[in-house]
């Protein structure tokens, strides 16, 4: 007798998706995005709770039209009440589980994202980034590769920069399906240690994780170059030295003659135009940052619609 494997109730995560529910997410965009304005219903009826602690431009827009899109209504509490300002997380959670089917929460610490989930096990819960990972971008990401490139099997992607949250999150993403992650960063830059060792740990297909403190040598043969800000949200006293310590990494038109002929250019927004990349590249035939941009959309929808408590079975 066959066994089957529940689906996911939370996305706190990539690593809360196998090869199989990342697979079938991407696949669903895609059908989403080519069939945007017929429109699917899965959310119909349905409440989802934005909690954001850090601004947005695209995760919020895009969860937004998200959540519209198919069927639901989107409720927003006030950042101050939202997040345990005036009461403890797990009370908002506990509250939030009574009246709507999911969240999207957009805080600090991964744990406090651990917290808010764990105390409302009824409630799907979406990570819209922390300071540890970034999943949702991740999907965006492969989604515009696969678009681009076919498949991520086999493709080599390298991320030049801070080994922050998104390069966390692309990782553990494209050796899941089966790709090459050269992350060079500068020495005490790197990903994290157990953030490597997820890495690893999730790989699949022939899928590895090289890191590096050489940008040309990630950039060398390369499918696509990725790149993101020298100083992230909270960071912004440690702006002047990290720019003196990222300067060798910005992806400029000499770093992109390395990769592939046809190499991409990706980052995840908002860019220091001048600072992590130049104008010449980021505006390029090879920038695919819009599309990115775009497919948070499809990705997202794609998401809600597998978390979606119809799609679990659960009334």
């Amino acid at each position: 007798m066959s066994v089957v494997t529940p689906m996911p109730t939370r996305f706190l995560s990539i690593l809360d998706f196998g090869p199989s529910e990342l697979t079938a997410c991407l696949s669903h965009a895609a059908t989403l995005k080519a069939n945007r304005f017929r429109h699917e219903r899965s959310l119909d009826g349905l409440h989802v709770a934005l909690l954001f602690e850090k601004p947005s431009l695209r995760t919020r827009s895009t969860f937004q039209i998200a959540v519209t899109e198919l069927g639901g209504h989107t409720i927003e509490p006030p950042e101050h009440v939202a997040l345990g300002g005036r009461e403890s997380i797990t009370d908002v959670a506990k509250n939030l589980e009574r009246w709507v089917a999911l969240a999207v929460v957009r805080t600090f610490a991964q744990a406090r994202l651990q917290q808010f989930a764990d105390a409302a096990p009824r409630l799907r819960v979406i990570n819209a980034l922390t300071d540890e990972e970034h999943p949702c971008q991740a999907l965006a990401d492969c989604l515009t590769l696969i678009e681009r490139l076919g498949t991520i099997r086999g493709r080599t992607v390298a991320f030049v920069g801070d080994g922050n949250n998104v390069a966390a999150s692309l990782a553990q993403a494209v050796v899941m399906l089966g790709g090459t992650m050269r992350v060079a960063s500068p020495k005490g830059f790197a990903l994290p240690d157990a953030m490597q060792q997820s890495i690893h740990t999730c790989a699949s297909g022939g899928g590895r994780l090289e890191l590096m403190t050489d940008p040309k040598a990630a950039a060398d043969g390369a499918d696509a170059i990725y790149t993101d800000v020298w100083t992230s949200m909270g960071q912004e006293s440690e702006a002047a030295d990290r720019r003196a310590i990222f300067e060798p990494y910005q992806v400029n038109g000499d770093l992109m003659s390395r990769a592939a002929s046809d190499a991409l250019f990706m980052h995840c927004l908002p860019a220091h135009r001048g600072d992590e990349v130049t104008d010449e590249v980021i505006d390029s035939p090879a920038s695919v940052v819009f599309d990115q941009a775009e497919n948070r959309l499809h990705a997202q929808k794609a998401l809600l619609s597998m978390l979606a408590p119809r799609a679990l079975g659960i009334r």
